[in-house]
């Protein structure tokens, strides 16, 4: 490998490594049941928190409530995943590099 792809290499992983951190940094927000239930995560997937509003606990009903904190989870993932996917994909040019 010659010294200018060595380089290019270098500068490609300290992008991505940025790119990395800053998924981290970046919040993603879903909600569901028309904004009763909230999900926080950020761009690497970890929840940060969960809101539920107080009028939809039903003791009666927890099976909705169930499908609501799911239903926000999902919403979340879903984008933070599609975030990941534009940084890291604007930086590999759409090739699929493994860890990243």
């Amino acid at each position: 490998m010659d010294k200018k792809m060595l380089k290019q290499a270098q500068q490609l992983q300290s992008k991505m490594l940025k790119a990395q951190e800053e998924l981290g940094n970046a919040t993603i927000e879903a909600t569901s049941g028309g904004g009763a239930v909230t999900v926080v995560m950020t761009g690497h997937q970890e929840v940060i928190s969960i809101k539920i509003s107080p009028e939809v606990v039903d003791p009666e009903d927890v099976e909705l409530l169930e499908d609501m904190i799911l239903a926000a989870l999902k919403e979340a993932t879903q984008k933070s995943r599609e975030l990941a996917e534009k940084k890291m994909g604007a930086l590999t040019g759409g090739l699929n590099i493994p860890g990243f």
